[in-house]
């Protein structure tokens, strides 16, 4: 018998890829990604291609993994193989301009992730008799046997959830860490009761900045699913786009992408809609897994003072507490959360680097870059509102 963590030496495991998630079934792939967390859900995936998002064209090639045990499918993993850096929240510019100087291609990279999506979750989706015979080092020695196929220099694993975690955890990891700030519902009643837990400075302090969005003249209106009206979703849209605009960015997604997600992951789908003198200004689209409310996607034409706080933060608060939902992932940018009550969360990504010189580089990076994430999530500790804590 095999011991615990470790393949049998009759069993063969084999990684390939397939160029669209065509290529397996919704079955095949629902069987492994069960149907909780929007991200993953085959729909959410083929949205992406079948609207262009993802493809050569845009730097995202679609590259997903497909895991084989005596040649019958036993995992798979949303995967990419990149030209360029963009859209991943974890970055790696800096390697790449490093590998540029010393006349070295960095691209192209296979990136194992959801695209421009910064939230933690299942990455490796793999079979539980698999996952439990996996040993330490073995699926990063799959991938690494996996680059020269594909002509990448490096393979990058983002935001993978503590089951991926424990099998990617080995002697010669390149393991990087990050802080997010996320929400937790602690059986609230509702947003007062919320505010109840929270010092009496921060609680004067939320309640201000929201009876200042309402003194604008500015209320809030909510749509779910295939309820969203095209004229809502064309606002929505414009509002979308104007975010990467006003940076001098073109805008990951087309209005094809958002109507594949009304029609086939309904289930999923809320948008949050500010209305001023009976227009809309400005939205937010949120999607919800079994626990969590993501905040994905926002946008305004015009500033008025809190929108984006009330817009982004209070009203997905809301959405949480009233949708039952234990946790509120509202994306990737920072410590202006910790006071309106999201707490620090560490994040992680895994890294394969072929370059034996880079590599021992990066290495050295990703430890120093480990401490500082560490200390700065203690110190947000500090900084939390809660009465508890901090007393009142």
């Amino acid at each position: 018998m095999p011991e615990p963590g470790h393949l049998s030496p009759s069993v063969s495991l084999t990684v390939e890829t397939c160029q669209s998630i065509a290529d397996i079934t919704r079955s095949d792939w629902e069987r492994l990604a069960g149907r909780n967390n929007p991200f993953l859900r085959h729909e959410f995936l083929h949205a992406l291609e079948l609207s262009g998002c993802t493809r050569a064209e845009t730097g995202w090639q679609p590259s997903h993994l497909v895991f084989r045990v005596n040649g019958e499918l036993a995992g798979i993993a949303p995967a990419y193989l990149k030209t360029h850096s963009m859209g991943e929240y974890v970055f790696d510019w800096a390697w790449a301009d490093a590998y540029q100087r010393h006349g070295l291609a960095y691209y192209p990279k296979l990136l194992i992730a959801i695209p421009f999506t910064p939230s933690q979750g299942p990455r490796l989706l793999l079979e539980p008799g698999l996952r439990q015979k996996l040993g330490p080092g073995q699926v990063p020695e799959l991938l690494d046997s996996l680059m020269p196929q594909l002509g990448a220099h490096s393979w990058h694993l983002l935001f993978p959830d503590a089951a991926d975690q424990a099998l990617l955890t080995h002697e010669q990891e390149l393991h990087r860490t990050g802080c997010q700030f996320h929400w937790h519902n602690r059986n609230y009643d509702g947003f007062d009761d919320f505010l109840a837990q929270l010092t009496s400075r921060k609680r004067k302090s939320i309640r201000k900045e929201r009876r200042q969005v309402s003194e604008q003249g500015i209320s809030f209106q909510r749509f779910h699913g295939r309820d969203i009206p095209d004229h809502v979703l064309s606002a929505f849209y414009v509002f979308y786009q104007a975010t990467y605009l006003k940076r001098g960015q073109r805008p990951y997604l087309n209005r094809q992408f958002f109507e594949l997600v009304r029609e086939n992951l309904s289930e999923h789908l809320h948008l949050v809609m500010a209305v001023r003198d009976g227009e809309m200004i400005a939205g937010a689209l949120f999607l919800n897994g079994a626990n969590t409310l993501y905040g994905r996607y926002w946008g305004c034409l015009d500033e008025f003072n809190h929108l984006h706080f009330e817009t982004c933060y209070y009203q997905g608060i809301e959405l949480a507490i009233e949708l039952g939902l234990t946790h509120f992932d509202a994306g990737a940018q920072g410590e202006h959360k910790l006071v309106r009550g999201f707490e620090p969360v560490i994040t992680h990504s895994w890294h394969g680097i072929r370059h034996p010189g880079f590599r021992e580089a990066i290495a050295a990076f990703t430890e120093d870059e480990a401490e500082h994430v560490a200390g700065y999530y203690e110190e947000a500790l500090t900084l939390l509102p809660f009465r508890q804590r901090n007393g009142d």
